[in-house]
């Protein structure tokens, strides 16, 4: 096995350490966000027949410019009552069906009725179908809408809906499980102890799971007994598609992840990425759970749940991409060479370009509340002056 895989390398494993979940048929109100297990195809025409775009009046634009003699009205969701022939307009209101005999919608601003006649006052329609929604302008029966694996969002969610689905098909949500490690950790606002600090790493990660097609429970703790450890991973193991560990993912005697997951029954398919922050990631299963164990230092855990965790869990929702994007920006200020190891760091993006923080500190939580990117370093990078452009990842 290698010490030290590439970032693509374990990612690949970790997708690959669980399938996606099995499918449901859920209300599109409880839909967005979740992932499509099958394409969505119209089973309609949409919009199903010619309609007015505005109010107005419909008629035939070789008649142009009138005058007209008027036949009647349509409104939207009635069914014309005749259709038009030579010189006549029947009133018409957005989103009503053309009038057999029909191309052509002239607004209720370009035209004056004189007794029983419409007359034309404005410039009137430039083009025949002018005002008018052509039938399928909008989609066709059979045309494919969405492809599975299409992240729901508001927009999708219209459009499948319009398409006739009668329900939103996606991938069951995976059920994650946090646990932090460690005797030094406290719960936040409680009292410290000599050498103790907050455990902020369960409440950010759940926090970044929150957006995520997933069902999180409340991040628990474990002090560092490997016995403990392994007992909680068991029992979790029972109950959820992930468990991600934060801290104890090295081999020092205090690190007992590794361990852990061997004394409940599980395995371990690799440790250690090519990466910086978050050299020391743990990934394996434990009886049909995959488990993610992540660093301790708050820039490493974050910085791998982004590379890692989310994929996992969208990967195991259904996602078609579930990798995060990689963008491209110039820089606002010069950036040094690259070491050894790919290096992902706390940036701020905005109208100059990308800006790494002086300080790339893995335990600070400063730098990590101001970036909104992480800037990516290749290994044994030449230093790169600012306009040079960057790859970056978004980060919330």
């Amino acid at each position: 096995m290698k010490l030290l895989l590439s970032v693509e390398e374990a990612q690949a494993r970790i997708l690959a350490l669980a399938a996606p979940l099995a499918p449901e048929n859920i209300p599109f109100t409880d839909a967005v966000g979740r992932f499509l297990s099958k394409d969505v195809t119209a089973l309609r025409d949409q919009p199903a027949a010619a309609l007015s775009a505005m109010d107005g009046y419909a008629i035939r634009f070789e008649d142009l410019p009138g005058p007209w003699s008027i036949t009647g009205e349509v409104a939207a969701g009635a069914m014309p009552s005749r259709a038009i022939g030579a010189r006549e307009a029947m009133r018409i209101f957005t989103g009503a069906m053309l009038p057999p005999g029909a191309d052509t919608v002239v607004v209720q601003e370009d035209v004056a009725e004189a007794g029983a006649a419409l007359v034309l006052t404005g410039e009137g329609p430039a083009a025949r179908g002018k005002h008018v929604r052509a039938r399928a302008g909008d989609f066709a029966a059979g045309t494919c809408l969405l492809a599975a694996g299409a992240r729901l969002t508001p927009g999708a969610i219209a459009a499948a809906i319009m398409a006739g689905a009668p329900a939103a098909a996606v991938g069951r949500r995976p059920r994650v499980a946090i646990l932090t490690t460690g005797d030094e950790l406290v719960p936040p606002g409680h009292p410290l102890g000599v050498g103790q600090i907050p455990d902020s790493n369960g409440a950010m990660l759940a926090a970044m799971l929150k957006e995520e097609a997933a069902e999180v429970g409340l991040p628990l703790h474990a002090p560092d007994d490997r016995t403990l450890i392994a007992n909680v991973l068991r029992d979790l193991a029972r109950h959820h598609d992930v468990i991600v560990t934060i801290g104890g993912a090295s081999v020092g005697d205090h690190d007992h992840i590794q361990g852990a997951l061997a004394g409940a029954g599980g395995s371990v398919d690799f440790w250690k990425v090519a990466m910086r922050p978050g050299k020391p990631l743990v990934a394996g299963t434990i009886g049909t759970a995959a488990l993610l164990g992540l660093p301790g230092n708050p820039a490493s855990a974050f910085v791998t749940a982004t590379l890692f965790l989310l994929p996992l869990v969208r990967h195991l929702a259904g996602a078609r991409a579930p990798l995060p994007l990689v963008r491209q920006a110039p820089l606002a200020a010069p950036l040094a060479a690259g070491g050894e190891r790919r290096d992902y760091l706390r940036a701020r993006l905005d109208a100059d370009g990308l800006t790494p923080f002086a300080s790339q500190d893995s335990g600070q939580t400063v730098p990590l509340a101001a970036a909104n990117a992480l800037v990516i370093r290749e290994p044994r990078a030449p230093a790169r002056a600012p306009l040079e452009s960057a790859d970056y990842i978004a980060i919330a």
